[in-house]
C-alpha cells in the first residue's frame, strides 16, 4: 500500500481508505448501501489491515449512528492500528441542536461519535457541510478547543464550495488555529467537477482530497453498461436519486473504454476506475466501500500497478467535460491557459 501526506499535514494516510457508509444498515438510503453487523464488519477490517489500510471513515449520519457503533465494535482492542475519520454538521434529528457548526452542537455531536466509536481521539473531524448560519470564528475556535483537549487530531471539512473552503481557511490563518488539511469530496471518471476549482485551491492551499463514491455512486462498478438493465443487485434501484447527477451517454462512453482497458490489461472496471483518481493531482486516498469479502478484495486490486499513458489518455478524453465560466477559457483558451497551466500529478 501507498501511503500519502493528508494535505499540508504529517499525517500519512493510505492511498486506499475503507467508508463505512454500509455498517449498520438503518433508514431507507443507508440500509440500500449496506447493513453489516459488527462480526462482518471486523473480518472487512481484517482484510483491509492485511492490504495495509488503516484508515477507516464514518459520519455520525450513516445509519443514525449505527455505522460509527459497528465501526468502534469492530476495531475493538486495535485502536492504535487504525486511523479513525468521521463528521458532522448535517442533520441527526428535527431539533434546533441537532444540526450544524455551532460550538455546543460540535461539542456534543465530538462527543457523541467518540462514546459511539470507542475511544477518545478522532484521528481526523470533519464538518459534514458548511453551515452558512454559524459564524466560522464560532466553529472553527470550537474546533481548535477540541484540538487542544486531545479529542481531534486532524481537521478537514466536506461538500464545500471553493469560497466556503477559502473563507474557512482564511479565517483559520487569522485567527492563530488549526486548518483543514483534508477535503472529502466527490469525484470519479464520471463526476469531474472537482477539478474546476476545488483541486486547485486544494494544490495551492496544501489540503489533500478524500474521495468519496469514487465510482460514481455504484454506474463504475461493470454492472452498468450500455443496453443492458440494471443488475437486480444494484443499489442504484434505490438510491439513483439520492446521488450525484450524471450523463448517461457519456457514462456508457467510459465505460466502453473502461472495458477495453480491461481487456488489455486483465484488470475489472472498478480497478481501473479507482487506479484512475489514483493518479489526479490532490487526491491523498480514495475511500472504498464493500459489503462482502469480494468486493472488498476486488477493489484491493487497484493499487500495486500502474496505467499506461495511452489508457490515462483515453479515460481522461473519455470523462471530460466542459466546465462552466469562469473555468472554461482557462481549459480551452491557449492564453489563457498559459496562465494556469493544468496540474498532471498526484500529489
Amino acid at each position: 500500500m501507498d501511503y500519502r501526506r493528508l494535505g499540508a499535514s504529517g499525517l500519512l494516510v493510505p492511498a486506499l481508505g475503507f467508508g463505512a457508509g454500509t455498517f449498520g444498515g438503518r433508514g431507507p438510503l443507508f440500509s440500500a448501501w449496506g447493513d453489516t453487523d459488527a462480526t462482518q464488519a471486523r473480518r472487512l477490517i481484517d482484510i483491509s489491515l492485511e492490504a495495509g489500510v488503516t484508515l477507516f471513515d464514518t459520519a455520525d449520519v450513516y445509519s443514525d449512528g449505527a455505522s460509527e457503533e459497528v465501526l468502534g465494535a469492530a476495531i475493538k482492542g486495535r485502536r492504535d492500528q487504525v486511523l479513525l475519520s468521521t463528521k458532522s454538521a448535517l442533520p441527526t434529528g428535527p431539533g434546533p441542536q441537532e444540526a450544524g457548526s455551532g460550538r455546543a452542537r460540535l461539542i456534543r455531536a465530538v462527543e457523541s461519535s467518540l462514546r459511539r466509536l470507542r475511544t477518545d481521539y478522532l484521528d481526523l473531524f470533519q464538518l459534514h457541510a458548511f453551515d452558512a448560519g454559524t459564524p466560522l470564528t464560532e466553529t472553527l475556535t470550537a474546533l481548535s478547543d477540541l484540538v487542544r483537549t486531545g479529542k481531534i487530531r486532524y481537521l478537514g471539512v466536506s461538500n464545500f464550495a471553493g469560497w466556503e473552503l477559502m473563507k474557512t481557511l482564511a479565517t483559520a490563518e487569522a485567527l492563530g488555529v488549526e486548518k483543514p488539511v483534508a477535503h472529502q469530496v466527490y469525484y470519479s471518471l464520471a463526476g469531474r467537477d472537482y477539478e474546476w476549482e476545488l483541486l486547485p485551491l486544494a494544490a495551492d492551499q496544501g489540503v489533500g482530497a478524500v474521495v468519496w463514491s469514487p465510482l460514481g455512486w455504484g454506474r463504475l462498478t461493470g454492472g452498468v453498461r450500455r443496453g443492458q438493465a440494471l443488475p437486480v443487485t444494484s443499489r442504484l434501484h434505490e438510491t439513483a436519486e439520492a446521488g450525484p447527477p450524471v450523463d448517461n451517454e457519456q457514462l456508457y462512453d467510459i465505460v466502453d473504454v473502461l472495458d477495453s482497458i480491461a481487456a488489455d490489461t486483465g484488470r475489472t472496471v472498478a480497478q481501473i476506475s479507482l487506479n484512475w483518481l489514483l493518479t489526479r493531482p490532490t487526491v491523498a486516498t480514495v475511500l472504498i466501500g464493500a459489503r462482502t469479502e469480494e468486493q472488498l478484495r476486488q477493489n484491493l486490486g487497484a493499487v500495486g500497478w500502474q496505467l499506461d499513458p495511452d489508457h490515462l489518455a483515453a479515460l481522461d478524453a473519455a470523462s471530460a467535460t466542459t466546465p462552466p465560466y469562469p473555468y472554461y477559457p482557462y481549459h480551452r483558451l491557449p492564453d489563457f491557459a498559459r496562465l494556469n497551466p493544468p496540474l498532471t500529478s498526484a500529489a
